[in-house]
């Protein structure tokens, strides 16, 4: 078998790093190619894999190749708990518009504007994930895929559509933008097929992308509370879309 450092070098020009045990356990549920994977204790891992993660041990098993502590940690920016990274194949472009563009759509579309914080950005991919969204876009210059976006996701960017697009080139819906001089979300009952649209944590909506909503909404809040966390923004949308009448359901898949 070739070297896995060999095997990781080869690989890791614009590959997908998946940062931890969780990170790899979701990529492999979610059809992620990975090329290489590593560990510094293969059988500790496999037993996290018995408790956790049944369905995806036999894969881990195949994949896993423990290395010495000192080597995982030259391969990753920031070793990780679990003491297990991997690389994967990141999806094209190409494949990502199409499903973010794909009618009928049966959950929203969520989109940050020109984000600034990576970590926000990663645990709204999660968020998204775990309400089976159609996808996450960002729009400015913040890679959605970059790895600390990913770490935040905990892998979940496979599991949902995830990709950076102009205001211009976001899928066709009736756009719901998050604003404070938006009607109270509360009275608003979200189609399937919206675009919800949150600003920066620092700015808000951009003009371009004000201009284009087709309804402006806003999250509940009490006086003199300035601003809710993106995420949590998000999480609140996100809830109220799957709570109205007739909305499909989450199902339930392991931890």
């Amino acid at each position: 078998m070739t070297d896995p450092v060999i095997r990781w070098r080869e690989q890791a020009d614009g590959a997908v790093l998946l940062d931890g045990f969780h990170a790899l356990k979701h990529a492999l549920r979610f059809g992620a190619q990975v090329p290489v994977a590593v560990t510094t204790d293969r059988s500790a891992t496999l037993a996290l894999a018995e408790e956790l993660a049944g369905d995806v041990r036999d894969a881990l098993e195949a994949l896993l190749t423990e290395v010495p502590r000192e080597t995982y940690a030259s391969l990753v920016p920031r070793p990780h708990p679990t003491g297990v990274a991997a690389l994967a194949v990141r999806p094209s472009r190409e494949a990502n518009v199409r499903a973010l563009a794909h009618r009928p759509r049966t959950a929203p579309v969520v989109v940050l504007d020109n984000p600034r914080n990576l970590g926000n950005a990663g645990a709204v991919i999660r968020l998204a994930a775990g309400f089976g969204a159609t996808g996450v876009v960002t729009t400015g210059t913040l890679d959605p895929w970059h790895p600390t976006v990913v770490r935040g996701g905990a892998g979940l960017h496979f599991a949902t559509a995830v990709e950076r697009l102009d205001v211009e080139e976001l899928p066709s819906g009736p756009l719901f933008a998050l604003d404070p001089e938006g009607d109270d979300i509360r009275g608003v009952e979200l189609p399937d097929d919206a675009v919800l649209a949150f600003g920066s944590e620092r700015s808000g909506l951009s003009p371009r992308l004000r201009a284009r909503a087709d309804h402006l909404l806003r999250l509940p809040m009490r006086p003199q509370v300035s601003s809710y966390n993106l995420a949590t923004s998000v999480a609140m949308t996100l809830y109220h879309w799957s709570a109205s009448p007739g909305a499909p359901g989450t199902p339930g898949t392991p931890s």
